[in-house]
């Protein structure tokens, strides 16, 4: 049995994997982070995209996705923190995710991608903010559906 590449310690087929295949929800936002590193190192990019905020995924470039999901040589995830009561529906889980790179002497170098990504919940459904799209300006509706202003609901949870 392959173990997963997000770093629980449990088999793909106990931990991510039916996370992937949607047969259950990750029941906090750092499993779905964990599920989210997971699914670019098996280029699951589907569920890269049903995990985005739904506002956001027609804006998400599936195959820059899966292009950078393919070309990188993914070397482990670490979860620094998870801080999960930010407001009713929100949290934030900071990571490092490493990777390998070929120096000028076609060494391996092992080098890590650090970020606080944000999520929010969303009808008892788990989902991660992308701020690499383009974002409603501060006094449009929320990404999230919210009914509130995105300046007063998702967006102080994207400033680092």
């Amino acid at each position: 049995m392959m173990q997963c590449p997000c770093g629980s310690n449990l088999s793909y087929s106990a931990c991510c994997e039916v996370l992937h295949q949607g047969k259950a929800l990750a029941q906090n936002a750092e499993q779905l982070m964990r599920s989210r590193y997971c699914a670019y190192v098996l280029q699951e990019i589907d569920y890269i995209v049903q995990t985005t905020v739904p506002s956001l995924k027609n804006l998400l470039d599936r195959q820059a996705i899966l292009t950078w999901s393919k070309q990188t040589k993914w070397d482990g995830l670490d979860v620094l923190a998870h801080q999960e009561k930010l407001g009713k529906s929100h949290a934030k889980v900071e990571f490092k995710a490493y990777f390998l790179t070929s120096n000028a002497t076609s060494v391996s170098v092992r080098d890590a991608h650090h970020e606080r990504s944000a999520f929010v919940k969303i009808a008892e459904r788990w989902y991660f903010i992308d701020p690499t799209v383009a974002l409603p300006t501060m006094k449009q509706p929320c990404i999230c559906c919210s009914q509130k202003k995105f300046k007063q609901c998702c967006y102080p949870y994207l400033m680092r």
